[in-house]
């Protein structure tokens, strides 16, 4: 692609602008990073992968609420992590993640539990016991 080819959309006030590099061709046949001001097409499919993810964090939002799951369930939702990334993360074994994730489990947590879990998320303590 030519630099002068690099999509520049115009997309709407309302919806954010999410800019992306590209490498293009210039007049000389060098290679450029190039800005793109957007791509509706991009943007539409990135607006419905994230109303789905809300929607499955809300259900597990829900859980939480009901007793069923631990606030941690609900943060990795957010964050789309999965056990075995936030096991590398906080040097706990997938085992003991998943037995964080029962509520009634998480409430017993030691203060130093915690702060791995909010260190790994980049969130405060307070952030992680809630929803």
């Amino acid at each position: 692609m030519k630099i002068e080819e690099a999509l520049q959309e115009e997309l709407s006030f309302e919806t954010p602008q999410l800019r992306s590099v590209y490498y293009a061709l210039d007049g000389e046949g060098n290679y450029r990073q190039v800005l793109s001001s957007g791509c509706k097409a991009k943007m539409d499919a990135l607006s419905l992968t994230w109303e789905g993810i809300s929607k499955e964090a809300e259900a597990v939002r829900q859980e939480v609420l009901s007793g069923k799951k631990s606030p941690l369930a609900y943060h990795l939702r957010m964050r789309l992590l999965d056990i075995s990334l936030l096991s590398a993360y906080t040097g706990l074994s997938k085992k003991t993640i998943k037995k964080h994730l029962n509520a009634k489990t998480f409430l017993q947590l030691e203060a130093s539990i915690l702060k791995r879990y909010a260190e790994a998320m980049h969130i405060t303590e307070e952030e992680l016991k809630s929803v």
